[in-house]
């Protein structure tokens, strides 16, 4: 996945003291992000402008549903728009969320529920909380984990500040708590230890000086047969399962149970339906 907070080695470096063990048991984490920067909470455009010449726009709309051109969607704001991306939650899920699902082996949510501006057919909304229940897995305890968007964040308090950025996450753990002020990168242990306290625990995960460099790189010696990137597919793909899992239950209006064995909701039938698309005729895989 091109995420290249995966690669950070501060971040790399919080994922193997967090699996040491120096938070305790982390059983809650927030999650924010300052998105989106484009409309959301709209309805479809009604006029139909003419399609620039440079501009083919049966291709560009792909499997999408057809749908007149207009630069409501065309070049950046198509984000908002169900039929073409997945809000805030798409944009940025992924990058925000990494280091907690890496250090925690998050996946397969139990039950989502979410809280909104108001739920739109054709966007996404303004703003959003989502509340993820992650059940035991192996030693690690449940963990609830909450994403907000669109200028929503958790309490400063959690974070010992009076206010916070516009992206970062806590991680709330039975020994300490860390809270990263960005999409990933250098934080802050509450208890006031510093990494070189910890220097005690092994380094397992290699650690980049480039790390933007270095995820491409990674990408490129797996494609030539290497060893996987760190963030290769079997890891990224449950994660992406798990963020856009809150926008089903969002967009279904209810709490849903998860079954990630049969890929189905098991208490809501009718959210299935935001499960998979359907592919315009001629764009069927």
């Amino acid at each position: 996945m091109g995420n290249q907070g995966h690669s950070n080695p501060d971040s790399r470096r919080y994922v193997e003291l967090i699996q040491a063990g120096v938070l305790g048991d982390v059983k809650e984490v927030h999650i924010w992000t300052d998105r989106p920067v484009w409309p959301q909470g709209i309805d479809r455009p009604s006029d139909s402008p003419p399609v620039p010449k440079n501009i083919n726009w049966d291709l560009w709309l792909g499997p999408a549903p057809e749908r007149p051109y207009h630069s409501a969607y065309h070049p950046f704001k198509w984000r908002g728009f169900w039929d073409f991306g997945t809000g805030a939650v798409g944009d940025m899920g992924c990058h925000n969320s990494d280091m907690a699902f890496w250090a925690l082996n998050l996946r397969d949510p139990g039950t989502l529920e979410a809280v909104s501006s108001g739920i739109n057919n054709e966007t996404a909304p303004n703003w959003s909380i989502i509340t993820s229940h992650f059940p035991q897995q192996s030693k690690r305890k449940p963990v609830k984990v909450v994403w907000y968007d669109g200028g929503k964040k958790p309490d400063p308090a959690l974070a010992k500040q009076k206010d916070l950025p516009g992206n970062g996450s806590i991680l709330i753990g039975t020994k300490d708590t860390l809270y990263i002020p960005m999409y990933w990168g250098k934080g802050t242990f509450l208890s006031g230890a510093t990494e070189a306290d910890h220097k005690n625990v092994p380094e397992t995960i290699e650690k980049p000086t480039d790390f933007n460099q270095n995820h491409y790189d990674e990408w490129i010696a797996a494609c030539k047969g290497g060893k996987p990137a760190w963030s290769n597919f079997d890891y990224a793909g449950p994660m992406t399962e798990a963020m856009l899992l809150g926008l089903v239950a969002l967009r279904s209006g209810k709490k849903i149970e998860w079954d990630a064995k049969k890929m189905r909701v098991k208490n809501a039938p009718e959210a299935n339906r935001f499960i998979h698309s359907e592919y315009r005729k001629g764009w069927v895989l």
